[in-house]
């Protein structure tokens, strides 16, 4: 600094005597001189770093085989650091180039430092986006989210950097603000109370793994019916499955009631559970032509004859009068659609044989004696568990005429014209 003193007195000097300008003026262009050339030594700085600096790096990045250092370069980590040297030059500079000023020095520096702040909450936001990127590529990032919580630490960090730009504009330590923040609390958590909430939210759903991304939720409060995309502090971002997009305050998950497909997935099995209405006054006892007439179905023929033996040998023993259909025991013909059922299911390809099988009956309605079909398919995709749903009632309501019955359905306009 004193070298530089002397030199910037004998310039001034240089500049009274030769060319006659007062002390003010000589002062002012020395001024003017020092700036340029602190602003000409930050911009070289600025270049080096730019095009030296981080095209070295970004060369070592492309040869690298870790991933750590793609994801740094991707969130521009490096960039948002190259731009501190000038400002580090800067201040070095400032104090030895305006020595005489004070008051310029505590403008600039303030600048500055206001400037290196920024800077730092920028790349602060870089390293924290570097780590949801990497986040992602885990496998980790299937089971827990961290968007909501990496969003909190950013409101967290970016307050403090704002109190401590506040701090040096008005020249006041930091810890004098912070202890009258005490008064806003209220304020404060009015305003940010989705973000506390979310926050709070975001908690509970990761240590209770109730959701993540990836996972299939309905929410019909919310018109929500598809896949999660994104879990940040304060909304769930649903995509419905006619593309829609549906956004769920994040507390509403804790609050309301919301149904996870995800048990489904994870299972490897996709319920089937519908009903064939039958028309009641089509149930009937088998006459011996019908027992004939089933025991050709290859699917029943097996059945036809046990059951055929086991009812017969259980009249034999008890004395029943066969001659009234009412007396003993009888087959039918909806119990032989049912053994049809379960026989034709229990060899269907795509019917998980390890997860319930039920074919039942349910109470009959006004619209008949429903037979419900209670299975899982062995695939969970949405358009394939659809097409196997489709294919297996197409075939049961084609061969539910060859056993005699009638699935209900209401009159339509043609009943009643073929009426009058």
């Amino acid at each position: 600094m004193n070298t530089f003193k002397s030199y910037s007195l004998t310039f001034n000097n240089f500049l009274i005597e030769h060319f006659g300008m007062n002390d003010q003026v000589s002062h002012i262009i020395i001024l003017a001189l020092s700036a340029f050339v602190i602003i000409l030594i930050a911009y070289i700085s600025r270049y080096i770093a730019k095009n030296f600096f981080l095209n070295t790096l970004r060369i070592f990045v492309k040869h690298s085989k870790t991933e750590i250092d793609d994801v740094l370069l991707n969130s521009k980590l490096p960039e948002r650091i190259a731009r501190l040297i000038p400002a580090i030059v800067i201040n070095a500079l400032t104090p030895i180039f305006f020595y005489n000023s004070s008051t310029l020095i505590a403008l600039i520096t303030t600048g500055v430092n206001i400037y290196i702040i920024i800077i730092t909450l920028s790349i602060i936001d870089a390293i924290l986006n570097s780590v949801v990127l990497f986040f992602q590529r885990s496998n980790i990032s299937k089971r827990f989210a961290i968007n909501g919580f990496v969003q909190a630490i950013k409101i967290i960090v970016n307050i403090f950097g704002f109190i401590y730009i506040i701090s040096i504009c008005f020249n006041k330590s930091p810890t004098l603000i912070f202890s009258s923040l005490g008064a806003l609390t209220a304020i404060l958590m009015l305003i940010f109370k989705d973000t506390i909430l979310g926050f709070v939210a975001g908690l509970q759903i990761m240590f209770n793994n109730m959701i993540a991304k990836g996972d299939w939720i309905e929410m019909p409060k919310y018109g929500a019916d598809g896949d999660v995309m994104e879990i940040t502090l304060t909304t769930i971002k649903v995509q419905n499955w006619d593309k829609t997009i549906t956004f769920i305050p994040a507390y509403a998950m804790i609050s309301d009631s919301f149904k996870n497909w995800k048990g489904m997935s994870l299972s490897g099995g996709r319920r089937i559970k519908r009903s064939l209405d039958i028309d009641m006054q089509t149930v009937s006892f088998l006459s011996n032509e019908q027992i004939k007439r089933f025991k050709d179905f290859a699917i029943l023929n097996t059945y036809m004859n046990e059951r055929e033996t086991e009812i017969n040998t259980f009249n034999k023993e008890n004395n029943i009068d066969e001659k009234e259909l009412l007396n003993g025991r009888r087959m039918t013909n909806i119990g032989c659609f049912r053994a049809y059922c379960i026989a034709y299911l229990k060899n269907h390809p795509k019917i998980h044989k390890e997860m319930t099988f039920l074919i039942r009956q349910l109470a009959p309605t006004d619209h008949g004696l429903p037979l419900e079909i209670y299975v899982f398919t062995n695939d969970i995709v949405w358009a394939n568990y659809e097409a196997i749903q489709a294919d297996i009632f197409d075939h049961l309501l084609s061969v539910i005429h060859s056993f005699d019955l009638k699935v209900f359905q209401r009159p339509s306009g043609n009943d009643f014209q073929k009426l009058t």
